[in-house]
């Protein structure tokens, strides 16, 4: 089982800033020390006018090199989150690791996890364990495949070989497609598992979030629409015993 460590998070984060400061160094250095030469420094006018002619070529010539390098280093980046992925799935995505595959995810996974760990974090909790049940065999149904397609072209390429001792390789090679297929078959049918109760736990989620104030809503708007005929005859009312009372006060004619 492969453990993340305090080095490989510090590879990361020292890659990242350097592509993040490399076109601002680049350009900052040569552009600072122009500057001092251009007010410091006793020159006479065609004198700075070199200078700051210079000054601007090498400070183009340092954002240039500064953009190169920090694509360089997000490309290294970029390998090197993707091989620390690779040695992280090896053993199976846990659900605490799925932060470095959130590439991965589907923009629709990502909302319901959102959602879902806001609403009810046990909920979200599962929610993210099938999430990494789906990553892993996704990530296996894909090698498996490979695999197998190598395998059959392995074993393609034996059968238009006629030497005796290439009978041992081919039964070795079907069996290597056998074992392969099996496992692209089990992967396939975990990773429908896995679908299918991201599903279940997105419904449930539903069925406690979004319908059960809907139908909190609903209560309240019939408990409302109930509660106005009664208004409507005590205003009613209301209005017959002010009349009364008008009518009291004024004196007969």
């Amino acid at each position: 089982m492969y453990e993340i460590t305090k080095s490989d998070i510090t590879r990361g984060r020292r890659l990242l800033a350097g592509a993040l400061a490399a076109p601002a160094a680049f350009t900052a250095i040569p552009a600072v020390i122009t500057l001092l030469l251009l007010f410091l420094a006793p020159l006479s006018p065609p004198s700075a006018f070199v200078v700051l002619f210079l000054g601007i070529v090498v400070t183009a010539i340092g954002l240039i090199l500064g953009l190169i390098t920090a694509g360089v280093l997000v490309a290294r980046r970029s390998k090197w989150s993707r091989e620390l992925r690779e040695k992280i799935a090896a053993d199976g995505i846990r659900p605490d690791e799925l932060g470095w595959f959130m590439s991965e995810l589907k923009a629709s996974e990502k909302r319901a996890l959102r959602s879902i760990e806001s609403r009810d974090m046990l909920m979200g909790d599962a929610y993210r364990e099938t999430l990494a049940s789906r990553l892993t065999a996704t990530r296996i149904v894909r090698s498996s495949r490979k695999e197998l397609q190598l395998a059959k072209r392995r074993q393609n390429s034996l059968k238009q070989l006629k030497a005796a001792s290439t009978d041992e390789f081919r039964e070795e090679v079907a069996r290597d497609i056998d074992k392969i297929s099996g496992i692209h078959d089990e992967a396939k049918a975990m990773l429908a598992e896995s679908e299918a109760r991201l599903q279940m736990i997105e419904a449930a989620a539903s069925r406690g979030g979004s319908i059960a104030d809907n139908e909190l809503a609903l209560k309240k708007l019939t408990a409302r629409t109930n509660a106005l005929p009664l208004a409507l005859e005590s205003a009613k009312m209301t209005d017959e015993i002010r009349a009364e009372l008008e009518s009291e006060d004024d004196p007969p004619k």
